[in-house]
């Protein structure tokens, strides 16, 4: 296996670590939902993988020092933090690679926090960095399959299974209009034979056992 190298990287802009981080630290959580369901307890739904983060901790080191620099031509400090300064200006995910792992993410970078001077150490900038899992989401897509959903539902309404009443012996249209299961409502008889006039003809008070016809919504 060769040398671990930490690197950043946004286009064609990229930036090795001259020091590799001691340990980083990888939290990948998932998301879970507990449920209490009176008289049977706790129950937890288990959600979907959510964004890992990555915690690191190092330095820019003003000179080259073989013992810990992974590279001669080490950056300057100052030099270096301008370029992640400007990756989180950028607005855009940053990819972090470590040869040698599984890790090669894109993420964004949520907290960088750096010591300009630090007692012993003239020159040295030392950091932590916190970044986290970029995830993208095609919104386009899912705008278009709402306005597809969208669309599709008159057509569904139209075309979908409506309410049918059989005439019976005794019926009239303000009876059948007044029963709850219709309208619960006598006065709405006009809504039946508006939609009906074909199968009952000019004369509302002339329906015969057997007839179906169409409930219209209220």
């Amino acid at each position: 296996m060769g040398k671990i190298q930490f690197w950043l990287s946004q286009g064609k802009v990229r930036l090795q670590l001259p020091v590799n981080p001691e340990s980083i630290t990888v939290d990948s959580p998932f998301g879970y939902e507990d449920i209490t369901v009176p008289k049977l307890g706790e129950f937890t739904v288990i959600n979907e993988r959510m964004p890992r983060t990555f915690s690191l901790e190092s330095f820019f080191p003003r000179d080259y020092n073989a013992v810990y620099c992974e590279y001669t031509k080490i950056p300057k400090p100052a030099d270096a933090v301008a370029k992640i300064e400007k990756f989180r200006s950028n607005k855009k995910p940053v990819k972090l690679s470590i040869t040698g792992t599984k890790v090669n993410f894109a993420v964004t970078i949520r907290e960088f926090e750096y010591e300009p001077e630090r007692a012993g150490n003239p020159g040295d900038i030392y950091f932590s960095m916190s970044l986290k899992e970029y995830k993208t989401s095609n919104i386009s897509m899912i705008k278009k399959k709402k306005a597809s959903a969208s669309k599709k539902r008159p057509t569904s309404s139209k075309s979908g299974t409506q309410k049918t009443y059989t005439v019976v012996k005794g019926d009239s249209l303000w009876k059948i209009a007044a029963k709850k299961s219709v309208y619960g409502n006598g006065a709405k008889w006009t809504l039946i034979y508006n939609a009906n006039k074909k199968i009952i003809g000019k004369n509302p008070n002339l329906i015969y056992p057997g007839q179906k016809l169409v409930i219209p919504n209220d």
